[in-house]
């Protein structure tokens, strides 16, 4: 990854925490492209103190001025984007709701993060991609997309399954200007599920023991997936999609 330019979205937390701070450990400059300013500022810090580099740049994925601004910044600094990561998402926020009972209001809220959100971002670095002629996206999808648990997240599981074919279409048309475009599935990750005691006790239950490797998942279980799909090893590889759950389901 070194000289590479890295924008993790949501990287303030969660899995783009550990997205960030992992692909600057492998040498590349790391955006932390996030709501929440002081959360991006305090993991910009952390990957700096560790002798890595980043750069904290507050964003709304859901407004197309805010992204566009924030890719502007971030050429200006570096003058490149080489890997884009779509992590951001609502999840943790939602309430659990039949589906007659979302209001239009929540779907409208989750589409505009999980996949207009993803649109917006692919749209702004695309030329800049397509004109170096090298480029990796990375979507983040979820296991949900492929069974949907009876957690009534109606919103949260179509956003998630639109992400897949977002994916395969984007590869198809940016494959030629050698982009690749692909998507990791994770399960139910520890930061995802910390939604209440409740939540964590049935994981621990009735997931856990279905996996074929039996131990919760964990943020640092999906870096090696991105890894290696944003790496040169993976030239020849895009529009799939990587399910990393453990075992849980199987594609």
């Amino acid at each position: 990854m070194d000289g590479r330019v890295c924008i993790v979205t949501g990287g303030g937390q969660g899995l783009g925490r550990a997205f960030a701070k992992h692909f600057a450990a492998h040498g590349a400059t790391a955006v932390v492209a996030e709501l929440i300013a002081d959360n991006g500022q305090a993991v910009a810090a952390e990957i700096t103190d560790a002798g890595g580099k980043a750069l904290a740049v507050p964003t709304d994925v859901g407004d197309s001025a805010s992204v566009r601004a924030m890719v502007e910044m971030v050429m200006g600094e570096f003058g490149r984007i080489d890997i884009l990561i779509n992590n951001a998402a609502l999840l943790s926020s939602l309430r659990r709701s039949p589906v007659e009972e979302i209001t239009d209001a929540e779907w409208d809220q989750v589409m505009r993060v999980n996949i207009t959100g993803a649109f917006y971002c692919v749209r702004a670095v695309a030329p800049i991609m397509r004109q170096a002629r090298w480029g990796r996206i990375i979507n983040l999808s979820s296991d949900t997309a492929l069974n949907p648990p009876p957690l009534t997240f109606a919103h949260y599981v179509t956003s998630k399954a639109a992400l897949v074919g977002f994916t395969r279409t984007l590869a198809r048309e940016l494959g030629p200007d050698g982009i690749t475009v692909n998507a990791i599935m994770p399960g139910a990750t520890e930061t995802e599920i910390e939604r209440g005691e409740e939540m964590r006790e049935n994981r621990a239950k009735n997931v856990v023991p279905r996996q074929a490797i039996p131990r919760q998942e964990v943020p640092e279980d999906l870096v090696g997936a991105a890894l290696f799909l944003a790496s040169d090893a993976a030239a020849f590889i895009t529009g799939q999609t990587l399910p990393v759950n453990g075992g849980l389901a199987f594609v």
